[in-house]
């Protein structure tokens, strides 16, 4: 290939190395090969060629994961054009901003995502395609509605000898030039579209293919939402560079369903957020360890290793027992939940990413991994902590290298708020990096609180320990107008009425919680209320609280 650094080169080299190899799954639907895949982006290409669309307009996608979405992405970037991922889960008004805002020619959509989307409210879109079957749902030139008419006949001409390997040559791409445009929904603002080189998806790729042991012929299950970059670039292109088969759940991935997959597909390798994992752990393995017969034993010599070694047996298995690790990101870890799989010799991994790295900046393989750390810095980046101690005092973890963005689109400001003048992006998170260079975060700057005497508070950390106590689901904790912190918490309903117990018992069981966490953390930490949520707090698609959104309740 003509560019060492070619992000499209190494889709086109899977594709004619994978050829008759199963590529894209729906899950209990269809199964594409490779090769399908290939005809279906050059269907793609017709359309964009000819109803005028050029390398460097922007084309939307909003919808579920599914085989098609896929295909879309695949087919807009091989074109030269730039893809806009919207995460489904986005309400109308901000999928009508972002189309409007990266001003893109076509939006991709799903159907149930349709439904609730104003056409008018878009005025700028050339048309709207529905990427369950891309069929025309809007168009609004004569070139468009000829080019999805006369598809087929189109696809012919261009290709009279039935379409082969041969005829695949994709738009060449260039390390700085755009190829995503990404609009985060973070924990602490509002959207901001993330401008994502060729540079930065080929070496999240090429460290994908060094550290991990993925192979043609291997399966994944896909839960992650390919809107968001995690989930795109772990579950979906570096698969599909690898020659992989992927699974899409194509619906809401309850855990019911992820374990169902898992058993049916036993997939290779896991990728998934923290919430997942602690949800499966919580509800499946801690409460048959916790009987006090169960406390006994674990204390014996020998048979606790046995119970060890059958515990972890049945975790593996729950995963599909043929994988090689979990790698879990998006957020950190319960360090109860992570304390529990160190023991069992669990194989897994905490990275740290963030969409403006698309996504990666630290990884260590599960075998070398440092426990609470989130590993060391991936090839092609470096990382700093800025603090006189990094290894003791927290400061701001900043970065530098091929996975760093160009900036925000139309916000220059914004990213030069991020990218200082030598190039390294601040990213915000608080964190120590130690000898060997293992980065364990402490929390979000923005997020870090200040104690009565100017004492540095970092609220994940006391969450983390809220979230450890009886029937917690799940915290926030705020500092409240008078200076005071507070605890808001979404309490397990579900399992607290189970066990017989009344909403004002539920209540009482907080506020004790309150006062054992304020045993375990200093004086200028102390929680001093409760407020209980009803509905669970919501999420970004790292299923991190949107903690911007709680603030008002000071």
């Amino acid at each position: 290939m003509e560019n060492e650094k070619s992000f499209i080169a190494l889709i086109e080299k899977s594709i004619k190395k994978n050829w008759d190899a199963n590529s894209l799954t729906d899950y209990k639907g269809v199964t594409y090969q490779y090769k399908d895949v290939a005809r279906k982006i050059e269907k793609l290409h017709i359309i964009f060629e000819e109803s005028g669309v050029k390398p460097g307009d922007k084309i939307a996608i909003c919808g579920r994961n599914m085989s098609h979405w896929g295909v879309t992405f695949l087919a807009t970037v091989t074109y030269g054009a730039v893809i806009v991922p919207i995460l489904h889960e986005f309400k109308p008004d901000q999928v009508h901003n972002i189309v409007n805002h990266s001003e893109a020619k076509l939006l991709f959509v799903g159907d149930v995502v349709w439904e609730g989307l104003d056409k008018s409210a878009m005025p700028n879109l050339e048309g709207v395609i529905l990427v369950n079957d891309f069929s025309l749902l809007v168009s609004r030139t004569e070139k468009l509605t000829y080019a999805r008419e006369h598809l087929n006949e189109l696809f012919g001409k261009k290709f009279p000898k039935n379409f082969r390997k041969e005829h695949i040559n994709y738009y060449k791409d260039s390390p700085d030039e755009l190829l995503v445009l990404n609009y985060t929904s973070g924990t602490t603002s509002f959207s901001k579209g993330v401008m994502i080189p060729a540079r930065a998806l080929w070496s999240n790729m090429m460290f994908a293919f060094s550290a991990l042991t993925m192979k043609s012929g291997d399966r994944l299950v896909s839960m992650l939402p390919m809107a968001h970059m995690y989930g795109l670039a772990f579950e979906f292109l570096y698969q599909f560079c690898a020659g992989v088969q992927v699974f899409f759940l194509t619906r809401m991935p309850s855990p019911k369903i992820i374990l169902q997959a898992f058993a049916e597909v036993k997939p290779s390798l896991v990728i998934a957020v923290p919430l997942i994992i602690e949800k499966i752990i919580k509800k499946n393995v801690l409460p048959k360890l916790e009987t006090p017969t169960m406390k006994f034993l674990m204390h014996v010599p020998l048979v606790s290793d046995k119970i060890r070694e059958k515990v972890r047996e049945q975790l593996m298995s729950a995963f599909g027992g043929e994988f090689y690790e979990i790698v879990v990101g998006g957020a950190a870890f319960n360090q109860e939940i992570e304390a529990f799989m160190r023991s069992i010799d669990f194989p897994y991994t905490v990275g740290y990413g963030m969409t403006e790295c698309a996504p990666l900046i630290c990884y260590e393989d599960w075998k070398k991994f440092k426990a609470g750390s989130c590993g060391k810095a991936v090839a092609n980046m470096e990382v700093k902590v800025l603090s006189a101690d990094p290894a003791n005092i927290p400061g701001e973890i900043i970065c530098r290298g091929d996975n760093v963005m160009l900036g925000y689109y139309k916000n220059e400001e914004a990213t030069r708020e991020v990218i200082d003048a030598d190039g390294w992006m601040h990213t915000g998170d608080l964190g120590v990096i130690d000898e060997n260079g293992y980065v364990t975060i402490r929390g979000r700057s923005k997020n870090m609180l200040l104690g009565p005497s100017g004492q540095n508070i970092y609220p994940e950390e006391i969450e983390d320990k809220l979230n450890n106590m009886p029937y917690v689901n799940e915290s926030i904790v705020i500092q409240a107008l008078d200076g005071k912190l507070a605890a808001l918490i979404y309490p397990d309903f579900e399992l607290a009425f189970a066990n017989g117990m009344s909403e004002k018992q539920v209540e009482e069981q907080m506020e004790a919680n309150r006062v054992a966490v304020n045993a375990q953390i200093a004086a200028y930490e102390q929680i001093a209320r409760v407020k209980i949520y009803h509905e669970e707090f919501e999420k970004t698609p790292k299923k991190s609280i949107k903690r911007f959104l709680y603030q008002e309740a000071r």
